[in-house]
């Protein structure tokens, strides 16, 4: 079987409770701005800017990995990226934040911009050790 492929987006709900809060945000800085506060409309308003523009992200950006024997294929906000794996070098790389390690997954290549490209669990819509672990076995057979 030649044909094996893989694709990883964010996951439907939480994109979804995206949009929720984006709504709720929008609410609040309506009735804020009613109730006469000059702050309130203005932080939740960027809130619901931000909040909206990541949604829209997740919605619209899918998916944003995705792979088969013959290499990896990204999508940004630049355009959808078609690249061999002779092109790329995929790592997965810890960090630590807020006290635990963070899994994300590194793709690098010299031939688009973001020449590094870091994928998280939010991104992916799993694990990122999960990913390598597809990505490493579809490399083995190209």
């Amino acid at each position: 079987m030649d044909n094996q492929s893989a694709s990883w987006a964010p996951r439907p709900a939480l994109v979804g409770v995206g949009w929720l809060l984006a709504a709720l945000a929008t609410a609040a800085a309506v009735l804020t701005g009613l109730s006469g506060d000059r702050a309130g409309p203005v932080l939740f308003g960027v809130a619901a800017l931000a909040l909206a523009g990541f949604a829209a992200n997740g919605s619209a950006i899918r998916p944003k990995l995705s792979a088969d024997a013959h290499g990896v294929r990204v999508r940004t906000l630049t355009g959808d990226h078609r690249l061999a794996w002779s092109q790329v070098r995929v790592r997965l790389v810890n960090t630590r934040r807020l006290g635990r390690e963070v899994p994300t997954l590194e793709i690098e290549c010299e031939d688009i911009p973001p020449h590094l490209l870091v994928l998280g669990w939010l991104e992916l819509g799993t694990d990122p050790r999960d990913v390598l672990d597809v990505l490493s076995a579809l490399r083995a057979r190209s």
